[in-house]
């Protein structure tokens, strides 16, 4: 056999040490995959869209890494290029993905701003980012099978185990980031701990297969060392006067103050979840505060005795019915311990009265036994609102815990002459629900759909405004006004969510292109309340 194609065989401990640099190398592929969605969430979100690109990115690069690990593979079936190929790709995730968080720190301003043509060309960034470190990380399955076949009598043994390996080694890689390193050291710090773990490995393996080589690699931890420490400072967006950031398991969470008001952002900022002004003061009414008109369609004056808020983010619509009509119980569900944090220090979400729950809002009411006069359903992750709390199906959950007069209020969003979404939602809901109305929240783009228990007529409201006792909050009496200038006529469509079938991201994809294709990026109302 000709020297210069063979590869040394390698020991018992050689190939032990490469299944080891397999485990490490599956394990921070699924890593950067989940660092990189991470970081792509704080400027854009966490659609499927989103998720779609990431995935798909992710399949593309490996697929170039198989035939290029492969061809070089036969090329140079050797442990030292092996093993420089595992260096480089440790290097190349720590200083792409950190790299990826400067062109999306930029991006993040430029969302703020609108400014479509530095969107764009943080995306192109974000592909080359990607790019270097999934390919090169690809190479690593097809060459180690190379390196570990001693002959073709045990291939099929040897590349099923490699990549039986590789595959646990991503189970770990899907875990550990998301549900530990995340949430307690960001996803900069994680993408340094992975990408350095990889370089690692693969330096000590090329100092064992080739000294001098193994000495040139010592190179790159050296490079990377001032990039890592300049871009791991500072946060993660350069928002002015902002007083909290943190990433959780869910969400990147951002508290900013403005004027004498606390204000949630959740991942790309583009809305207010949460508001929180000094003294509990309500300076206008919002979408929050459109939600206390809902128990007003009812004939009956008779104010609600308890409530539940799915979505609770941090509790400014439980504090506004407490506000309105007293320490009244109100169970508050929201998926994210991190925002119920941030609502305990920053939005003063402390009321006795208010039972925080954390968990998804359909499971954990579905856990609760009790009937409520009011369900307030909030829970966009901008502009989307998670399909399976739209369908019929959990409407009808809905009903079962509503007390004989009680109602469901549920915020939407929409586009300038295109109710889609409402109209899908209206005839959904139609479906459970003998009445249905709805509000359109001045100064924005969200409408409130009030649902309710009993047939009601939407004159039911101007009716209760002109017979509130003079001693009844302000703010009640403002939200009620507005309310009842700003009903809009229902229009069901011939869409019916359910648990089978819930097209909602479809029509609000189809909806945000066609309006900024129509009105472009600056008619968008922008962070509001």
């Amino acid at each position: 056999m000709n020297k210069s194609t063979s590869s040394p065989q390698p020991t018992n401990s050689g190939r032990n040490y490469l299944f080891l640099t397999v485990f490490v190398a599956g394990m921070s592929t699924l890593a950067v995959e989940f660092t990189t969605s991470r970081m792509l969430q704080t400027v854009y979100g966490t659609s499927n869209i989103v998720w779609a690109n990431v995935i798909g990115l992710v399949l593309l690069f490996l697929t170039l890494g198989y035939f290029l690990g492969g061809w070089l593979a036969d090329k140079r079936p050797f442990p030292a290029t092996f093993y420089t190929l595992v260096s480089l790709a440790g290097f190349s995730s720590v200083f792409f993905l950190l790299l990826t968080s400067v062109l999306l720190k930029a991006a993040a301003s430029a969302m703020a701003a609108l400014n479509i043509s530095a969107i764009v060309g943080s995306i192109v960034g974000v592909i080359f980012a990607l790019a270097l470190p999934i390919t090169l990380m690809g190479c690593i399955s097809p060459f180690a099978i190379r390196l570990a076949v001693r002959d073709v009598g045990e291939a099929g043994r040897i590349s099923g185990r490699i990549y039986a390996v590789s595959t646990w080694g991503s189970l770990l890689g899907t875990y550990l980031p998301v549900l530990l390193l995340i949430p307690l050291a960001g996803s900069r710090v994680t993408a340094v701990l992975f990408g350095s773990f990889l370089l690692l490995i693969g330096l000590v393996g090329l100092w064992h297969s080739d000294r001098r080589s193994g000495i040139w690699g010592l190179l790159l931890p050296v490079i990377l060392l001032p990039f890592a420490w300049l871009w791991t400072q500072g946060s993660v967006k350069a928002y002015p006067n902002q007083l909290f950031e943190t990433e959780s398991a869910y969400n990147y969470i951002q508290v900013v103050r403005n004027g004498d008001c606390n204000y949630l952002l959740l991942n790309e900022g583009q809305a207010y979840h949460s508001f929180y002004c000094d003294g509990g003061e309500v300076p206008h009414v919002s979408v929050w505060s459109m939600m206390l008109a809902a128990p007003f369609y009812n004939a009956d004056l008779t104010p609600p005795t308890n409530a539940a808020v799915v979505g609770l983010a941090a509790g400014t619509i439980p504090k506004q019915y407490t506000r309105v009509f007293g320490a009244i119980p109100i169970d508050g569900i929201e998926l994210d311990p991190g925002i119920v944090q941030a609502g305990r220090d920053y939005f003063d979400l402390n009321d006795p009265n208010i039972n925080v729950i954390v968990g998804d809002g359909r499971y954990q009411l579905n856990r609760l036994n009790q009937q409520y006069d009011v369900i307030t359903i909030d829970a966009y992750k901008v502009p989307y609102i998670p399909w399976h709390l739209t369908t019929q199906d959990y409407f009808q959950e809905v009903a079962a815990h509503l007390s004989d007069s009680g109602v469901v209020a549920v915020n939407v969003g929409r586009a300038p002459n295109d109710r889609r979404l409402i109209d899908a939602l209206t005839a959904t809901l139609l479906t459970v629900f003998p009445s249905v109305h709805a509000i359109d929240v001045p100064g924005t783009l969200n409408t409130i759909l009030v649902a309710t228990k009993q047939s009601t007529d939407a004159v039911n409201l101007g009716r209760n405004l002109a017979q509130l006792d003079e001693a009844v909050d302000p703010l009640l009496r403002r939200v009620l006004e507005t309310a009842v200038v700003h009903q809009a006529p229902i229009n069901p469509s011939e869409v019916i969510f359910t648990d089978e079938r819930a097209p909602v991201e479809t029509i609000i994809d189809s909806l945000v292109i066609r309006f900024l294709l129509q009105s472009g990026p600056n008619s968008l109302p922008g962070l509001g309340a």
